[in-house]
């Protein structure tokens, strides 16, 4: 039998001989601007996400695994093992709007300086090629594993996951899975999510005719813009804001800083900025003012102590909420919120302390959607085997750790999520992370994250599930 030696120095040598077709498949599905659209005949989520799974399926169906479309929901790749129980892993091919700032087109993969540029590489097509090339190596060495290894990739993890429930129902679930779409070295815990809307009353005679910022639910947004009646003069210059004349008034543009909503410390809520330029100048009616003091609200402290939600529970994360989306039509506002809580608070508590606060602001909570956290004990052989093996690679002591980011993890009863990120060590100037400009992810992490996965499943298949 081979030791793990061996297996690490053949694991070494392949990733070698494979970067090139890693790089070429990545590209190949980053190119494609998998962004959620309407639904169209035999395409739930757009056909662009589509076409960016019928791609995926395509490098799988050439490298000889065999693949199953679930009716466009999501897909798999397959490499029978000695038993038809299976370790699954899952990723996603659908992608947040590119939104603004790039300095490289974020739908043409590059590579630059030892890092691939796009929208997608680390969130989360790149890691899904790195899951097909994990089992390439096993396929290679020409013995069947005891599982049957699955490699499954998803179709609507940033809006909703409505994919993976799909699975869920039709299909067995694995006796283990994890998913390559957070951090290392492991996380065993996800908060719980709580989603909706800050809704203004309808303003017959408002001074803002139109407000936009946004381009997802679960980002803090770097720009936004609104359109005020109003004489441009009596709009005084300010930090972040822009202001132009237009025919129906004056154009109000902003930038902020933008970021994910499980990573909202050190951003600056564009949406944010202009509620409070309009305020503090008195540019809107007072009934317009009481509903932007809510938006401020939100917008000025992740922690949520703006709103009187925050609380920490000790085990996760303390809780956080952003807003990401604000939307105008027929006079009235719609600011989405977006929290990740701990385990000592409920959905229907946060909603009722926010609604009450509301009333004080001509706001009401509409749309509201939650799921509960979820949470793993780290002393499973599975978790340990997944854990040993990205400090036995790095030479590290990492720990696991919980999160308020949502993965799919949380649908299945035994999984973690799994690398490719690693916070902590930086990145250069040029190199954005997830769901922001310039995401990119250096090739040398991709090589470790491969070899990482390579031992882990390796110590997986010898688990008695």
């Amino acid at each position: 039998m081979m030791t793990e030696q061996e297996l690490l120095q053949k694991a070494d040598a392949f990733i070698d001989a494979n970067m090139d077709g890693i790089i070429k498949d990545i590209k190949a599905v980053v190119d494609i601007p998998s962004v959620n659209a309407p639904a169209e005949e035999g395409a739930p989520y757009g056909k662009e996400i589509k076409r960016a799974l019928l791609e995926a399926l395509k490098i799988a169906d050439r490298m000889g695994y065999k693949t199953v479309n679930c009716e466009n929901y999501m897909g798999y790749a397959q490499l029978d093992g000695e038993q038809e129980k299976y370790i699954g892993t899952i990723a996603h091919l659908d992608v947040v709007p590119a939104g603004n700032g790039w300095h490289t087109d974020p739908y043409n993969m590059t590579v630059k300086n030892g890092y691939l540029m796009g929208r997608g590489v680390i969130d989360n097509k790149g890691p899904f090629i790195l899951t097909l090339y994990m089992a390439k190596f096993f396929k290679e060495l020409g013995e069947k594993l005891p599982y049957t290894l699955r490699m499954m990739c998803g179709c609507d993890e940033e809006c909703g996951m409505s994919d993976v429930e799909y699975y869920v129902h039709h299909y067995e679930e694995p006796v283990f899975l994890f998913t390559p779409d957070s951090e290392f070295p492991l996380c065993n815990g996800e908060k719980g999510h709580l989603g909706g809307n800050i809704t203004s009353k309808k303003f017959e005679n408002g001074a803002i005719l139109d407000f936009k910022g946004g381009m997802a639910k679960n980002a803090v947004p770097d720009e936004a813009y609104a359109i005020v009646k109003g004489d441009i003069a009596k709009f005084p210059a300010a930090d972040r804001i822009t202001l132009t004349a237009v025919p129906e008034g004056i154009r109000i543009d902003s930038t902020g800083i933008g970021g994910h909503a499980s990573h909202a410390e050190n951003t600056i809520n564009a949406i944010g900025v202009i509620a409070n330029y309009l305020r503090d100048n008195d540019l809107v009616t007072e009934g317009e003012k009481d509903y932007l003091k809510m938006v401020c609200l939100l917008c000025e402290d992740h922690q949520g102590h703006g709103l009187g939600i925050e609380c920490d529970d000790g085990k996760f994360p303390p809780l956080s909420i952003i807003g990401g989306l604000m939307r105008m039509k027929d006079g009235v506002m719609k600011q989405n919120f977006d929290s990740r809580y701990p385990t000592n608070t409920t959905p229907d508590e946060l909603v009722a302390k926010m609604a009450k606060l509301g009333e004080q602001y001509g706001a009401t909570i509409t749309d509201v959607t939650a799921t509960k956290p979820f949470y793993i004990e780290a002393d499973r052989p599975e978790i340990k085997a997944c854990l040993d093996s990205y400090n036995d690679v790095r030479g590290l002591n990492g720990k696991p750790f919980t999160m308020g980011g949502g993965t799919y993890a949380r649908h299945f009863k035994n999984a973690i999520s799994f690398g490719t990120e690693i916070p902590a060590e930086p990145l250069p100037d040029f190199v954005g992370k997830i769901h922001t400009a310039d995401e990119g992810i250096g090739i040398e992490r991709l090589k470790m994250s491969l070899k990482v996965y390579i031992l882990a499943l390796h110590r997986l298949m010898q688990i008695e599930f």
